[in-house]
């Protein structure tokens, strides 16, 4: 029996626009962030096969309103085949147990054809080479242009490229922005870093975050002051053993 695939977040959400494209009277941007934020979600779960989806937090997360609404759009996206449910939550106020459907298919879709002939009008009506603009942008191709720079990466490892260079699509095809010179695209990494504190995690959770929201530049994710005081509270209690035995209350580090 072959094995499936692996998940990753650009073959998802390349499937996810062919599907987009290709029904546009089906879907509304509410359906492509609740989806886009399970792919954030299952990717910082390490891509597991089925997972929580609390569902006040994943209305908070996209600006979903009312549960009605979102209750819709989740069981849209399992209509469409993009979700599998595995457990339904009882209301409201607990998680549906969810897996992501793994895209594994070829995907050489009607939007593909699209992006090519809009490519290729356009090369055509300024007088330019058809060669340069027929060849299909993929993620190879894009590492190959990424090595032949001269771009310094924040961090170098190849999940961080990778994870780059889908951001790079996903402003060119959402957006329809690129970067003019190497330099701007510098710039772009060291306000990245910054934004990051120098973490890799959290320069791609701020990728990620960005594009489930549709946003065309850097949006950190909102930190609830309550949760991280509880986190600092018992990691001090954690460092702490207390004592009772002789009636009085001391402690030790």
């Amino acid at each position: 029996m072959q094995k499936s695939k692996q998940l990753n977040s650009y073959d998802l959400s390349r499937a996810w626009f062919d599907f987009c494209f290709e029904n546009p009277e089906r879907i509304n941007p509410s359906h492509t962030a609740v989806y886009f934020f399970a792919i954030e979600h299952c990717n910082r779960l390490g891509w597991k096969h089925k997972f929580g989806f609390p569902t006040t937090m994943v209305m908070e997360a996209v600006g979903i309103k009312s549960y009605n609404t979102y209750k819709k759009i989740l069981l849209d996206l399992v209509s469409f085949g993009f979700i599998k449910m595995i457990e339904t939550s009882k209301n409201q106020y607990s998680a549906n147990i969810i897996a992501l459907s793994n895209f594994d298919k070829a995907l050489d879709k009607a939007l593909d054809k699209a992006l090519i002939k809009h490519n290729t009008k356009q090369v055509q009506s300024t007088i330019q080479s058809i060669d340069s603009i027929n060849k299909q942008e993929t993620i190879e191709q894009l590492n190959k242009e990424t090595k032949e720079s001269n771009l310094v990466f924040p961090f170098d490892s190849e999940n961080f490229i990778q994870q780059w260079q889908i951001w790079k699509r996903y402003k060119k095809e959402q957006h329809k922005f690129t970067y003019k010179s190497e330099a701007s695209e510098q710039a772009a990494l060291t306000q990245l870093q910054k934004m990051a504190t120098n973490q890799e995690r959290k320069a791609i959770e701020i990728i990620h975050h960005t594009m489930a929201n549709g946003w065309k530049g850097f949006v950190e994710p909102k930190i609830d002051p309550r949760k991280e005081t509880q986190e600092a509270f018992q990691a001090v209690k954690d460092k702490i053993n207390f004592d009772f035995s002789d009636g009085k209350l001391s402690f030790e580090r």
